[in-house]
């Protein structure tokens, strides 16, 4: 009876301790699946705001929303088309680590532009623009370079294996229209019937026979009734007629 309520007991604490973890796990999924929805919000609107200060504001304040926008399209870009990618090209582990480190730089001089947007000295501010816009060159011409080269790796392999699938279907095509085409040394000739010797139709070889030499079956006689001749009136007699008394011979004395 204890080692039932022991067992009872321990099968317990384990729905329980599998109950809580599971509840984390979806609290924790749920928490990240939250938080990814609210930062792409949060991106979508900052973007929005950038396009919008790009094309109507002037000055110093346009010239860093461009900066910001172009910085961020080209990361974003190059980010999406290394983790597609990666998922059917194994060597595109190295790219990744490397647009990892470039990230980096990418996200700090992103952070000092959004600081130098609300920086009251517009002056100082002009005075590093050209260093702002080099820096920021640097970055997105080495994502660029990244994002074209991993676009061009995948395109090169897709073409690969276009050809070499466009082989193997004319191979195949070749094989199934083998019907066509005759096999080496094999004769396409009709093969010659056989010799029958059904009549009228003697075998090759067989001397040809005359019009005398040829015997036909005789017809089977005719079965059943045959013609009736039509009697003699002169041996016909009838109930009627009354019967001659044969002459009797003369005896001679």
């Amino acid at each position: 009876m204890e080692v039932a309520i022991i067992i009872l007991a321990l099968l317990f604490v384990t729905f329980v301790a599998l109950g809580i973890y599971v509840s984390v796990k979806a609290v924790g999924a749920a928490r990240r699946g939250v938080d990814r929805t609210i930062s792409q919000a949060r991106r979508t609107v900052e973007d929005t705001t950038l396009r919008a200060r790009s094309i109507g504001q002037l000055g110093v304040p346009g010239q860093l929303a461009q900066l910001r926008l172009k910085l961020r399209t080209s990361m974003r870009a190059t980010q999406d088309a290394l983790q597609a990618g990666a998922a059917e090209d194994a060597s595109l582990s190295e790219s990744i680590a490397l647009f990892q480190r470039l990230s980096a730089h990418g996200r700090e001089l992103d952070d000092e532009l959004r600081q130098l947007e609300r920086d009251p000295d517009r002056a100082r501010i002009a005075d590093r623009l050209q260093e702002l816009r080099e820096r920021t060159e640097r970055i997105t011409h080495s994502a660029d370079s990244l994002r074209w080269a991993a676009r061009d790796r995948a395109r090169k392999f897709a073409e690969d294996d276009l050809s070499s699938l466009s082989a193997q279907i004319d191979v195949e095509s070749g094989a199934l229209r083998h019907w066509s085409t005759a096999e080496p040394g094999q004769d396409t000739a009709w093969p010659e019937p056989e010799a029958e010797s059904v009549a009228g139709h003697e075998p090759a070889g067989t001397p040809e026979r005359t019009v005398t030499d040829q015997t036909w079956p005789e017809p089977p006689p005719a079965e059943g009734p045959q013609a009736i001749e039509p009697p003699d009136p002169r041996r016909t007699t009838y109930p009627w007629q009354k019967r001659t008394r044969q002459a009797r011979p003369e005896t001679t004395n």
